[in-house]
C-alpha cells in the first residue's frame, strides 16, 4: 500500500531530514515507525501526504505517485497529526461534519459512535478544548470517514491512560476491517502493542526493519540477581548497573552461559524475564554508534 524508494529530504541550509528511505508496508499491516524526537519520523510522514516535497525518491500509496496523484491518495488517507490545530470558533460537531464532507455525504452515524467512545463533547467549541480533547477531535476526523490507510504521527499524546486503551481498540476494529496503518511513534511500548512489523530511525536513517514476533524471541534475557557476590562481567551483559546488591543487565549470549554464571553466586533473590522493546532496541543505537 505504500512503498518509499531512496527517500531524501533536506530543508533550507542542508538540515538533515531523512537519508535513503526504503521500506513498503503491505495491504493490512499495521507498521510502526519509531525513533527518538527529530530523528525523522515526522519529515517522512509529511512526505507521504505531500504536505512537503522530497529532495529525492519515490513515494508510492496504492501504487499512485505521492506528488502527481495527492488528490486520488488523500481521499483514501486518514491522518492524525501529533500536533492539531482546527478552527477555534468552531463547534466540534460542525468541525466534524465540514472536514468529512469531503469524504461522504453523511457520517453522522459512526460520528457519534466515535464521540461516544473517546467521551467527546460536540458541543463545545474547539477553542475551549484541553489540548487531550483537542487529540480526541483529530482522531474522530482520521477515523470517521473509514479511509483504506491510517497515517498516525504520535497519535497518543495527549490521552490519559484510558483514553489511551479505548484508541487501541478503535485500531483494532480498523485493522480486522483490513485497513492498513502507518503509526509513527517514539513510545516503544505502543508499538509493541500493536504493530506487526517496526522500523527504527536514527539521524534521518533507516537502523532495521523487524517483524515484532522476530524481535521479541531473541536470546537477549533482562536479569535482577541479588546476591553480596562479584559477578565477572563480560561481553554478553549490556546496560549493567548495579543497586544495593541487586545486579540489573541484559544478558545476549546463550541461556546456558547464563544459567553458568548463575550457579556460582549465593543468590538471594533473581527475576529473569524478556526484555522490553526499549531494552532491545537500545542495542541497535549502540550498535550504530560503535
Amino acid at each position: 500500500m505504500i512503498k518509499i524508494s531512496e527517500l531524501t529530504k533536506y530543508y533550507k541550509k542542508n538540515a538533515r531530514g531523512v537519508i535513503d528511505l526504503n521500506f513498503d508496508i503491505k495491504e493490512g499491516e499495521v507498521f510502526g515507525f519509531i525513533g527518538p524526537n527529530g530523528a525523522g519520523k515526522s519529515t517522512t510522514v509529511r512526505s507521504i501526504l505531500n504536505l512537503i516535497f522530497p529532495t529525492s525518491g519515490e513515494i508510492k500509496v496504492m501504487d499512485l505517485d505521492s506528488v502527481k496523484d495527492t488528490v486520488e491518495i488523500r481521499r483514501n488517507i486518514g491522518y492524525l497529526a501529533s500536533e492539531v490545530h482546527y478552527y477555534n470558533d468552531m463547534k466540534v460537531l460542525d468541525f466534524l461534519r465540514y472536514s468529512a464532507s469531503f469524504f461522504k455525504d453523511n457520517v453522522d452515524e459512526r460520528l457519534f459512535y466515535l464521540a461516544k467512545k473517546l467521551d467527546l463533547d460536540l458541543t463545545r467549541k474547539i477553542g475551549d478544548l484541553s489540548f487531550g480533547n483537542k487529540k480526541k477531535v483529530g482522531i474522530v476526523q482520521a477515523l470517521v470517514h473509514e479511509p483504506k490507510i491510517y497515517i498516525l504521527d504520535e497519535p497518543t499524546t495527549g490521552l490519559d491512560p484510558l483514553m489511551q486503551n479505548i484508541f487501541f481498540d478503535l485500531l483494532d476494529e480498523e485493522r480486522k476491517k483490513g485497513a492498513t496503518i502507518f503509526f509513527s511513534s517514539h513510545i516503544l511500548s505502543e508499538v509493541q502493542r500493536i504493530c506487526d512489523r517496526v522500523g527504527v530511525i536514527k539521524d534521518g536513517e533507516l537502523i532495521k526493519i523487524e517483524k515484532i514476533d522476530d524481535i521479541l524471541k531473541t536470546s537477549a534475557k533482562s536479569v535482577r540477581i541479588k546476591t553480596k557476590d562479584k559477578i565477572e562481567i563480560n561481553e554478553n551483559f549490556k546496560d549493567y548497573r548495579l543497586i544495593n546488591d541487586e545486579h540489573h543487565f541484559t544478558f545476549t549470549g546463550e541461556v546456558k552461559k547464563l544459567l553458568e554464571i548463575i550457579s556460582k553466586l549465593n543468590i538471594i533473590d533473581i527475576n529473569i524475564t524478556e526484555p522490553s522493546l526499549e531494552e532491545i532496541f537500545m542495542h541497535y543505537y549502540e550498535s550504530e554508534e560503535e
